[in-house]
């Protein structure tokens, strides 16, 4: 039994956290996971619907921002180390959403000392995988936010500079004045990776030049649209992290047409327009021949991936413990399900967001890899344990993950949904019943 199963509250978790925690007291960093369970009891979330819906990224309960992730305040060891005018190296850029057009938007300096983490491994969530919640809390709240009013498509010299910080495939060495000292903190989005401390940005000034791929510099000078451009960076082996920070910069697109992406926006738009290049790939593949399981579990998060004989379809399941951070009014699991069929699907997937782009992406990159068409089922089960949203990597990579183990293979589908089910926490039958894909199966292979 894990550990977010063996206690069922957030107060029992913080209690076992309390009971087995070292005489020192922990930095607030170290110990980010039990303030956020602190907070959770004294928190109640809006609507059961609406936020587990929304999960902070579309305000749809009409605030201005999300009272739950407003209450999430563990503060930055950095604070000492915060100026009016910083130097270091900026391994990336960030571009809110709120105001849009007019956004806020500039680039994430690193606050690092003598034998510190790597600044470019601090906004690269592929190389992340393994860590817990408390150190990636730590290794964001090291990078400073620096924010400037900006349109998207008037970009002035300013703008022009952090766009450079996204193309560098190096962190690039800025000097950044801000109009007062930064103010010290985290924020959390369901979306984007943490963010650490913010600052009201006044000038930038690059002090080393950018390292830009030459393929980058090709496709840029190619004056093509912005799904064809990440296509080609992404076949040109450029990652999906570092192609999300190039789209947000507005680098991306056909000249008339580029302007700043948000960076939410353009996490799940680079996850979308990827996976609907490898869509058509796999439509070309033989159909697969055997049914495979996949699993996975980090972060408190599980994932059960199933693949089918048949034409590409792709069906997702989000099961949420109750009295996480998006259920706290609910006494049973939340379960939503999104999917499509052969041609994909136009609409938006609201119930998942971006969750649901990021683990197609997953699957889809496995399908490429074994060059083969198949029907595929995601099974994904958050825990209590996951007290911090820390951005939709974690199921891009969970999934990934799941794929870098050997498959478990089965003669029938009721072999592999009662293999899955022996490590799902939610009886199986219950998401047969909610399923579009698996009812479309011969009866004889749930029987």
């Amino acid at each position: 039994m894990s550990r977010s199963e063996a206690f069922s509250t957030p107060a029992a978790l913080v209690r076992a956290m309390g009971e087995a925690a070292p005489q020192v007291a922990p930095t607030p960093e170290q110990n980010a996971r039990l303030q956020m369970l602190r907070l959770l009891e004294e928190t109640r979330s809006i609507s059961n619907e609406l936020c587990l819906s929304c999960k902070g990224a579309r305000l749809l309960c009409g605030y201005s921002y999300c009272p739950l992730l407003q209450r999430i305040a563990i503060r930055s060891p950095v604070e000492a180390r915060l100026s009016e005018t910083m130097f270091g190296p900026a391994p990336s850029v960030f571009v809110g959403w709120r105001g849009y057009p007019e956004v806020y938007a500039g680039p994430l300096t690193a606050v690092v000392e003598a034998g510190g983490p790597e600044p470019a491994f601090l906004d690269d969530p592929s190389r992340w995988y393994g860590l817990g919640l408390d150190e990636i809390v730590r290794l964001r709240s090291i990078l400073v936010r620096s924010r400037r009013r900006q349109h998207i498509r008037n970009l002035d010299r300013v703008a022009e500079a952090t766009q450079e910080v996204a193309l560098s495939a190096k962190p690039v060495d800025a000097e950044v004045r801000f109009r007062a000292k930064p103010k010290y903190g985290l924020s959390f989005s369901p979306v984007t990776q943490p963010m650490g401390p913010t600052g009201e940005l006044v000038d930038l000034k690059l002090a080393s030049n950018p390292s830009i791929p030459r393929r980058v510099d090709d496709v840029l000078h190619d004056d093509v649209r912005a799904t064809e451009a990440a296509g080609r960076l992404y076949e040109a082996g450029l990652g999906v992290y570092y192609i999300a920070r190039v789209l947000s910069s507005g680098a991306l697109g056909t000249a008339l047409r580029r302007h700043l992406v948000p960076t939410r926006w353009s996490i799940t738009a680079t996850d979308d327009m990827l996976g609907r290049r490898l869509m058509r790939a796999v439509r070309e593949f033989p159909q697969l021949d055997e049914i495979l399981l996949f699993e996975n579990t980090y972060l408190d998060n599980h994932f059960e991936v199933l693949l089918l004989p048949g034409a590409w379809q792709f069906e997702q399941f989000e099961a949420w413990a109750p009295r996480t951070i998006w259920t706290m009014a609910r006494t049973q699991p939340a379960i939503v399900e999104e999917r499509e069929g052969y041609y994909g699907r136009s609409d938006y997937a609201a119930k998942e967001a971006g969750g649901y782009y990021a683990g197609r992406l997953g699957v889809l990159e496995a399908l490429v890899r074994m060059r083969r068409q198949a029907t595929a089922v995601v099974f994904r089960e958050t825990y209590e344990g996951y007290v911090i949203p820390v951005g939709v990597w974690e199921v891009r990579e969970n999934v990934r993950h799941a794929f870098d183990k050997p498959a478990r293979k089965f003669g029938t589908l009721k072999e592999a949904l009662a293999d899955a089910g022996s490590r799902l926490r939610y009886p199986i039958a219950e998401y047969f019943s909610r399923s579009w894909v698996l009812r479309q199966r011969s009866l004889d292979d749930f029987r």
